[in-house]
């Protein structure tokens, strides 16, 4: 168990143990499991006083970093290690395959690709997208090595590579995925309530389609890459026939002909 916050009071913390209004789970918590992970106030970070946490009067251990559900969090919520975790994972898989596989024809290639590199690099993206040049490029160096191992194709260029293998970049890849987990959360396709992130905007006066989101303002330069506030401006842009799309797999459909005509209309940016 991971408590993150700021100037917790140990009765909060012991009121998660069920002391409170008679309320117990079923299993005890463990002290000894639990750690505080504090995310402090970015104006005064450094005169913040930091406070003892406990937990059944024993106290917890303060981390700067923990892994949470498979995602790296750390307390100045850049997510650089959890970029650098991902890669560590694919590369070493990569090498395995490097390694074993002799008949390398690229049908055979992609699947290994798909089924056991690509989902270390693209899960629950929509957690931990990465927005720094140095990060993208580290996961995205990934696929271009993949690209690289099939023998007819490594001497092209990457984009030459990615049009050969009908590949998308990994960063088109993240924005298909926000968009598709928008798409979702707005036709009640995930366990996501709309009003938690989201809320349709009251502007009439501009163009566009009828589902078009509210773009908060932003404060700090992490929130702006965060999910909601990173992904309104995409989904404004798209069409009225693609936002209302009949299913889910029609969606899907639509953004893979927008990608198509990429360099046209400009919507997908590759690394």
């Amino acid at each position: 168990m991971i408590m993150i916050g700021i100037n917790f009071k140990t009765i909060y913390l012991n009121s998660l143990l069920g002391l409170k209004n008679g309320i117990c789970f079923l299993i005890p918590a463990n002290a000894k499991s639990c750690m505080v992970l504090e995310i402090p106030n970015r104006k005064n970070h450094k005169s913040q006083k930091k406070y003892p946490y406990s937990m059944n009067n024993q106290q917890l251990e303060e981390v700067t970093q923990e892994k949470d559900l498979g995602i790296l969090i750390s307390n100045d919520l850049k997510v650089s290690q959890q970029c650098q975790s991902a890669c560590t994972k694919a590369m070493r898989i990569l090498g395995i395959i490097n390694r074993t596989i002799v008949f390398r024809h690229p049908d055979i290639m992609l699947r290994l690709y798909k089924s056991l590199v690509r989902p270390h690099l693209e899960y629950s993206t929509a957690a931990w997208s990465r927005h720094y040049c140095k990060d993208k490029e580290l996961i995205e160096r990934v696929q271009r090595r993949f690209t690289r191992m099939i023998p007819d194709l490594k001497d092209l260029p990457y984009e030459q590579r990615l049009a050969k293998t009908k590949l998308w970049s990994l960063e088109d890849r993240r924005t298909r995925a926000d968009l598709i987990k928008v798409y979702k959360i707005i036709h009640g396709l995930s366990a996501v309530r709309f009003s938690t992130f989201f809320e349709l905007s009251h502007n009439e006066r501009t163009r566009g389609h009828s589902l078009k989101l509210h773009k908060k303002r932003v404060m700090t330069d992490l929130r702006q890459h965060f999910f909601l506030d990173r992904i309104v401006n995409k989904w404004n842009t798209l069409s009225e026939d693609i936002v209302s799309a009949s299913s889910l797999n029609s969606f899907k459909g639509k953004l893979q002909r927008l990608h198509n005509d990429g360099s046209s209309t400009g919507f997908f940016k590759s690394a």
